[in-house]
């Protein structure tokens, strides 16, 4: 108990500012929504129909590079600085080579979408916004691994900075490309898909700067390594990653595909199901933070061979992240019709998305759980579990209820919204019974996952040279 009392506050500090971070992440997705607004609801349903495709296919491949929050926070404890650095050198090869590939597949959703016969006017609207995302790919990767690494050295005001200032990129841009003010075409949807992608070039420079900010006060000594990709590293670093990437779509494939079922429906029906789904999206972006602030306090507790730590960095982030959700279940519950009306004034949407909300707040505080434990688990380099977790509940359970619900049952979009609900408690529970079980062997995590220094080319790391520790952050 007293260690968890003790780590309570460290941790807050360090997923405070990610918290943050993530809700400057989802912010740009809901301005994006409600800046589509006025375009009408079939701009509405294409953008949320863009949204849910091209996310989860990107999350998931930026998921690759998770397996970064592993080896450079187990560095980072181990007081291994070299270690660090040489894990983001190999993730930004590991992004260089993932970039052509993700925006192949995301080229491929435009002649499925129009093979899966959704709503003509939604089709007209989605092609164009769907091809100007395709620029941002490149920058996103580079961002992620910058970010992954920065975070793990407990640097992380300028990931909360860059992307609560890159909502400032976005609504510009938004308000010039959109509705073609100051000289710019009037691209609709489209437009808001080109200022997406400057902000992503945004974010991906400002972290750079970062970067090389903090080296330069160290004396630079990530020019002095080798730049070259390390194969026994990078096979490293997609064995951890390649789970969380598969984690990671199966939820959003999830969330796409069910999207598409919704696309069949009328109209109003699919925008209530994307404003709802963007809620949703923006209350998940705490316990997402919780989360990343989880994978870094339970590495580095293990990189210094303290379990005991290790256990308390994961339950005191797992407390924090079920009060949130708790609070925002009540909230869905209590005041859905205002929170739609955030978005849009049409009534059909508004009382549709309200009963969908209202669904929600059933499964708030076990999306919650089962976001912050699949970070600490992360922590441990344990990234198995949440995947096939994350199957079960989805595939086997939610996805084939949400069909039968909707379509079979005739219950439309609130059938699919229940089959979600159930596949989030499903999921919820069985990692918190992973995470119980593997933190409470007589206080001890059992057994502990150790990686131990990462270094694999003999070079010794020169003692002056030190990350930050807990309490400095980049000024």
């Amino acid at each position: 108990m007293t260690a968890l009392k003790n780590e309570f506050r460290p941790m807050l500090r360090l997923a405070a500012p990610l918290a943050l971070a993530e809700l400057g992440w989802m912010a740009m997705g809901a301005v994006d929504t409600i800046m589509a607004g006025p375009l009408g609801a079939a701009a509405i349903g294409a953008g949320s129909l863009g949204g849910m495709l091209f996310y989860p296919i990107v999350v998931a491949a930026t998921g690759v590079l998770l397996g970064m929050d592993t080896l450079v926070a187990q560095s980072f404890g181990a007081d291994d600085p070299v270690d660090c650095r040489r894990t983001l050198v190999d993730g930004i090869w590991l992004a260089t080579v993932l970039a052509p590939v993700l925006g192949a597949v995301v080229w491929a959703l435009i002649p499925a979408m129009r093979a899966a016969a959704i709503n003509p006017r939604v089709l007209h609207l989605f092609t164009p916004y769907l091809k100007a995302l395709l620029w941002g790919i490149p920058p996103l990767l580079y961002f992620t691994a910058l970010r992954r690494y920065l975070q793990a050295v407990d640097i992380v005001k300028p990931v909360t900075f860059t992307l609560v200032s890159a909502n400032i990129i976005n609504f510009v841009g938004n308000y010039a490309l959109m509705y073609g003010h100051w000289g710019f075409p009037k691209l609709g949807l489209e437009g808001s898909g080109y200022s997406t992608s400057v902000s992503r070039a945004y974010m991906a420079a400002v972290l750079l700067g970062a970067v090389v900010w903090s080296e330069r006060r160290s004396g630079s000594p990530i020019l002095r390594i080798s730049w070259r990709p390390h194969l026994a590293r990078l096979r490293r670093l997609v064995a951890l990653g390649f789970p969380a990437a598969g984690q990671l779509l199966v939820e959003g494939a999830v969330f796409g595909l069910v999207s598409v079922f919704a696309a069949r429906l009328e109209e109003h029906a699919l925008a209530a199901h994307g404003i709802a789904v963007n809620v949703i999206a923006t209350t998940y972006m705490v316990p997402l933070g919780i989360s990343s602030a989880a994978a870094v306090r339970v590495g580095q507790a293990v990189g210094r061979k303290d379990p005991r730590a290790a256990a308390a960095s994961g339950w005191s982030a797992v407390a924090m992240g079920a009060l949130f959700m708790a609070a925002a279940g009540v909230a869905l519950w209590a005041v859905p019709r205002w929170i739609i009306r955030i978005y849009t004034r049409d009534a059909a949407v508004v009382a549709l998305g309200a009963v969908l909300l209202r669904i929600a707040a059933f499964f708030e505080l076990f999306d919650g759980l089962q976001t912050v434990i699949t970070g600490a688990l992360r922590g441990l380099g344990e990234t198995r579990t949440p995947m096939l977790a994350h199957f079960l509940g989805y595939w086997v359970v939610g996805l084939p209820l949400a069909y039968a619900l909707c379509f079979s049952l005739g219950w439309g979009a609130p059938g699919i919204w229940i089959g979600l609900c159930a596949a989030l408690i499903l999921v919820g529970s069985i990692l918190l019974a992973a995470w119980l079980r593997k933190s409470t062997a007589g206080g001890r995590l059992s057994p502990p996952v150790v990686f131990g220094s990462q270094r694999t080319d003999g070079e010794n790391r020169p003692p002056a040279v030190q990350p930050q520790k807990d309490h400095e952050t980049l000024e």
